[in-house]
């Protein structure tokens, strides 16, 4: 089996996988995917190397099977089909203590702080582990992770039917957060600059608008009928979509800050007096996000395999973080880590 390195400097270097036997508390996973994520890419660009414990495995966009089960393991089985929820809290923080163990003050991040499912064989704590249907593609179930991304970001904004929402960003984290609140019964526009992410939103039906050529402020303005959007999705992480993001929401509309900001951005905070515009930041997901998005993605209401540009075994994903860092030719890339 193969995994991949994180080596620093925008290198990564396909090697040996280190099978490592579970402990008591814990499973050991056979990986079937992993998706290439946006948090991956600031990996690759060496936005989080102070977190990374070079060389090291990434990626936790993931689905496999249960191939091995610890001592203490209880209602897991060999074969079982998963997903891993990434995320090793201390249990002790002030953050935990008030039930935000998914924040967690000393919060492991599985693929980041610890390593990652980029890599045929994976250990991880049992009780990162969520069961997926018998029948769901490990293909699909690649994509319950940024799923329940989604899932938590509309949440926590507060989306319910009728509500006119704008999402800065057609990424994937963007276009599924315009999928799972237009599916919540809003209406929804997608503001992108790319050519391939616009395409890529028509063929998930989602309505866009391009704010290099056309004004995205006065858009909003004609299509909310003056009034302002009831609430904005920040998921690009650019300085222009935190310019734009408060001046886009109506009065006591919501602002949910979804993306990573590699540089602390400029902000109107003007408008945050004037319209009293409430601000919500979103991180990762909590159990029940996971299970909403497993929901979602069995029932087949979200057209996710759109989100798929190609699937690619583990020695082209070097090649693939170049491509995506470029963001010319591809939304989601799921690598196949058991194919040659």
């Amino acid at each position: 089996m193969k995994a991949a390195y994180y080596c620093g400097d925008r290198t990564v270097e396909i090697g040996e996988c280190r099978v490592q036997s579970p402990s008591a508390d814990q499973v050991r996973i056979e990986v079937a995917y992993c998706g290439v994520c946006g948090t991956d890419i600031h990996i690759y660009l060496g936005h989080q190397d102070r977190r990374i414990d070079m060389p090291q495995v990434i990626g936790h966009e993931m689905s496999g099977w249960v191939a091995e089960v610890g001592a203490d393991v209880k209602g897991w089985t060999v074969g079982d089909p998963v997903v891993v929820r990434p995320l090793e809290a201390c249990g002790a923080c002030a953050a935990c203590n008030a039930g935000n163990g998914h924040i967690c003050q000393n919060l492991n991040f599985i693929g980041i702080d610890s390593p990652g499912a980029f890599q045929g064989s994976w250990t991880v704590p049992a009780h990162t582990l969520h069961r997926l249907p018998d029948d769901m593609p490990m293909t699909l179930g690649a994509l319950v992770e940024p799923l329940a991304v989604a899932c938590h970001d509309v949440r926590l904004g507060e989306v319910v039917p009728g509500e006119k929402v704008v999402v800065i960003g057609g990424g994937p984290i963007g276009l599924l957060n315009a999928l799972v609140a237009q599916h919540a019964g809003a209406e929804v526009r997608v503001a992108e600059v790319n050519a391939f992410r616009l395409q890529a939103a028509h063929a998930l039906g989602l309505e866009t608008v391009h704010p290099l050529e056309e004004d995205l402020v006065s858009y909003v303005e004609a299509w909310t009928e003056g009034a302002g959007a009831d609430a904005v999705f920040e998921v690009s992480g650019s300085q222009a979509g935190a310019e734009v993001m408060t001046k886009l929401a109506k009065v006591r509309g919501r602002i949910v800050v979804v993306a990573i900001f590699a540089d602390a951005p400029k902000v109107d905070l003007f408008q945050f007096f004037w319209r009293e515009l409430k601000m919500c930041g979103v991180r990762v997901y909590e159990p029940e996000d996971y299970d909403r998005a497993i929901e979602l993605a069995a029932s087949g209401a979200l057209p996710l395999n759109e989100l798929i540009t190609e699937r690619l075994p583990l020695d082209a994903l070097p090649d693939a973080f170049a491509r995506l860092t470029a963001g010319t030719d591809a939304v989601k890339i799921l690598i196949d880590t058991q194919g040659e």
